[in-house]
């Protein structure tokens, strides 16, 4: 597990009671094959919301998700991570 991650399940497992309704962000560039992978990451695509940058060039992708315990939230993390150009937050 990457460094960055076991410093927010820390964090978490000390702060929070589960399950837990959890907030979301990515920063996505607007390419809709990656796009497409950060909405698959949740079980109600439907329900995220977009925004544009300024200039387009980007896509904020949000959703609150009731997450049963930290481990969901870090694999969430860790698919995100992989889609090439996203920035979680």
């Amino acid at each position: 597990m990457d460094e960055q991650f076991r410093k927010l399940r820390t964090t978490l497992l000390e702060q929070e009671e589960w399950p837990l309704l959890y907030f979301f962000k990515f920063i996505v560039p607007n390419d809709s094959e990656k796009i497409e992978k950060v909405k698959q990451l949740f079980p109600k695509p439907e329900d995220l919301s977009f925004r544009a940058s300024r200039d387009i060039r980007y896509i904020a992708i949000s959703s609150k998700e009731v997450m049963p315990d930290v481990d969901s939230i870090i694999k969430v993390y860790e698919k995100a991570a992989e889609i090439k150009g996203v920035i979680a937050l």
